[in-house]
């Protein structure tokens, strides 16, 4: 399928092409003969020679870095349209942008941005008085690059504690204010990771971090995560160990959070991103021991709301798809659990508001969502305002109203005011950006995959173009960790439709589309079926006449950045353009560094068996770069302060890359400064990359932009 984009009422001018998108000279050198590293897996000696670039502190890395970025620049500043494209994205971005508002005391708070801003800005106001700043991020740093990334209220809104991350960073600070008179109590917290932070009562809350590392804070091991209590009066150093202080409760994943009745402290533990254990402490009584709910980590459960002692929890426990069920808090043992909400036919996340749980199920990456009461009953399905992402739903247990957003590729994110009385939603915020979904279209196809499977993708574009096989494409994708790429609104996708692209984006295996079967049909000894639907679907638009494999680009990040890195390096034939982004990419070692090991679950890892070895070593990026090889034209995209998927992935792959390439298509790498895994990126910043993205892949197509 395909679609279209509007066709805009303005004058058009078209700029020079360039003569030659060719790469001219050589790359940046790379020392391949210094480092002599080995390691034998199974009786298989493989040779490292790229191991000094794990060093992020050495001044050898660094040297590398600042010569690669040179050539990257060098090489994008040829490009005549480059900052045309630049410029349209600033305009399309420049709009007015909310978030769905929340109630925490007596104040309503909400994030906004002017259009430009670094980052969003949290507002409040009381009623309908005038909103005033509670929080604003753009005065944590000169440059923009430190970022609000969590805020919590105590129960009654009178404390507030938030995080921020420097540099997009993991790591980082919390600090705790009087919400009253937005001054700070106490002193700042810091190096907290992956954490949380849930109030009992206005005294403290708990969170969650690791031991600060020995070695570089990037690409040291963070495995044993640890859960604590922190009374605001006191320093940092004074904070109670709740969980994780011997080998017994060493857990990868840990973290806390009371029930909003302030009854229960309820824990999860987990060595990996898919399965939990789940334990419970009354917090009504003194010293009240942990209690186990269920312990091991074949099934996932969450606790989402706690009412008069009986809990309730999502999981997939004998449910795929996912249920709801209750348990009296007194035995909350599996066996005594009660199905309120069975499991359906399409994956089942469940939010609570206004006495209230909303079902949202996810039906071939398109929202539905039913409200039910507390003994399960069916109240009916919420009417959306068409086919997209609904996200939202959530509040307080009391609270009368709640708010939801509203998106999909051409409809830009749009705020609802949904009644929990009458079942009512109105338009509470339309958004301001300047652009008309009239000439646009998008449409959900299924294609068949090498082994049979059919395959949900949605195709994006002006509509009414011409299947001449002659369209610029951008072919997206993830596949792991059950995550699903639902339908959402961005400005950057729009300059490109408006220039004649075709989106696509592929819902393969290893997602969760379709529930826990999608997902581990793409795990382990299966995640070559991920790189096969992806490579199924670029033979579907190309069959389909939507494109041409030398206007045919592939982009993903993080697992996404491994597809693209997998899929060009096993048909280096089938793609004109690629962009693998912060990419999982060296299969033999991600697990050694930060909480990569975690990741074992959807990959497996080289030390497991000797089986699991040679399967990850068939299609591990940097190790199937194949010398004497024409790939395509390629730019990867990493972060210096990236200390989820570390940067040597990206480092090492485009070193290869840049060995290897036997023809003129450009092999570069972009780094990006002050900026890690993609979270907390600056406006700026992600203008910047954005707009060298599209200008890249114009360039190498040999294309011309048509001025706005």
């Amino acid at each position: 399928m395909r679609i279209p984009l509007l066709t805009l009422s303005l004058l058009t001018t078209t700029m020079a092409l360039a003569q030659n998108p060719a790469f001219k000279g050589t790359y940046p050198e790379t020392d391949f003969k210094t480092d002599k590293t080995t390691d034998t897996y199974f009786g298989t000696t493989v040779k490292d020679p790229l191991r000094w670039l794990e060093d992020d502190r050495s001044a050898k890395t660094m040297d590398w870095v600042k010569r690669q970025n040179a050539a990257t620049q060098a090489y994008l500043n040829q490009i005549p349209f480059r900052n045309a494209w630049r410029d349209r994205l600033t305009q399309l971005i420049n709009f007015e942008r909310y978030s769905a508002p929340f109630k925490e005391g007596e104040w309503t708070y909400f994030y906004k941005n002017d259009g430009l801003q670094a980052q969003s800005v949290l507002y409040r106001q009381k009623g309908s008085g005038t909103p005033e700043i509670f929080l604003d991020p753009n005065t944590f740093s000169k440059d923009g690059t430190t970022s609000l990334s969590g805020v919590t209220f105590s129960k009654d809104g009178s404390r507030c504690a938030y995080m921020i991350s420097e540099g997009g960073s993991d790591w980082g600070k919390a600090f705790v204010l009087d919400a009253k008179t937005k001054k700070r109590i106490g002193t700042p917290l810091e190096n907290l990771k992956f954490s949380s932070l849930s109030w009992k009562g206005n005294d403290g809350f708990y969170y969650s971090t690791y031991d600060k590392p020995q070695g570089s804070q990037l690409t040291a091991k963070t495995d044993q995560h640890k859960l604590y209590w922190h009374t605001i009066s006191e320093l940092q150093s004074k904070d109670a160990l709740i969980y994780g202080d011997d080998d017994q409760q060493k857990r990868r994943y840990v973290g806390g959070g009371v029930t909003e009745d302030e009854n229960f402290l309820v824990i999860s533990a987990a060595n990996a991103t898919y399965g939990n254990e789940l334990y419970l402490r009354n917090l009504s009584m003194s010293r009240a021991p942990l209690v186990t709910i269920a312990t091991g980590f074949d099934h996932e459960q969450e606790v989402i709301h706690s009412e008069k002692g009986m809990l309730y929890l999502l999981t997939n426990r004998n449910a795929p798809n996912r249920k709801l069920v209750k348990v009296d808090a007194s035995n909350p043992v599996p066996e005594n659990w009660q199905t309120v909400i069975p499991e359906g036919k399409a994956p089942l996340s469940v939010t609570t508001v206004g006495g209230k749980f909303f079902a949202q199920y996810l039906n071939a990456a398109i929202s539905e969502v039913y409200r039910y009461d507390l003994s399960g009953k069916n109240e009916g399905r919420i009417e959306l305002p068409g086919t997209g992402t609904a996200s939202g739903f959530s509040g307080k247990w009391g609270d009368t109203e709640t708010y939801y957003v509203f998106t999909n590729y051409i409809q830009p994110a749009t705020i609802y005011r949904y009644d929990i009385a009458s079942g009512k939603s109105t338009l509470y915020k339309k958004s301001n950006v300047k652009f008309d979904p009239a000439g646009y279209e998008s449409t959900q196809v299924f294609y068949t995959s090498k082994d049979g499977t059919k395959v949900p993708m949605i195709i994006t574009s002006k509509k009414g173009i011409a299947r001449n096989s002659e369209n610029p494409t951008m072919l997206y994708g993830y596949g792991g960790f059950n995550v699903s790429l639902s339908p959402s609104f961005s400005t950057s996708i729009v300059s490109f439709l408006e220039q004649g692209g075709v989106y696509a984006v592929a819902n393969l295996r290893g997602g969760g589309e379709y529930g826990d079967a999608w997902h581990n049909a793409g795990t382990k000894l299966n995640k070559q079926n991920v790189f096969d639907d992806f490579i199924a679907a670029a033979e579907y638009l190309i069959s389909e006449k939507v494109t041409k494999k030398e206007k045919l680009a592939i982009s993903g990040g993080s697992n996404g950045g491994l597809l693209v890195g997998a899929a060009m390096t096993q048909r280096p034939d089938l793609f004109g353009v690629a962009f693998p982004a912060v990419g999982v990419l060296d299969m033999l070692r991600y697990h050694t560094f930060t909480a990569g090991a975690g990741w074992a679950y959807d990959y497996g890892t080289s030390n497991d068996s000797k089986e699991m070895f040679q399967y990850l070593y068939q299609y591990s990026p940097v190790h199937n770069v194949r010398k004497g090889t024409c790939y395509p034209a390629t730019m990867v995209f990493t972060g210096d302060h990236d200390d989820r998927v570390v940067p040597a992935h990206s480092f090492k792959f485009a070193a290869e890359l840049q060995q290897a390439q036997s023809c003129s298509k450009p092999t570069l790498i972009r780094i990006e400064t002050n900026a890690g895994h993609g979270a907390g990126k600056s406006t700026a910043q992600q203008v910047a990359e954005q707009a060298d993205k599209w200008a890249f892949m114009w360039w190498n197509m040999g294309l011309k932009y048509q001025q706005k």
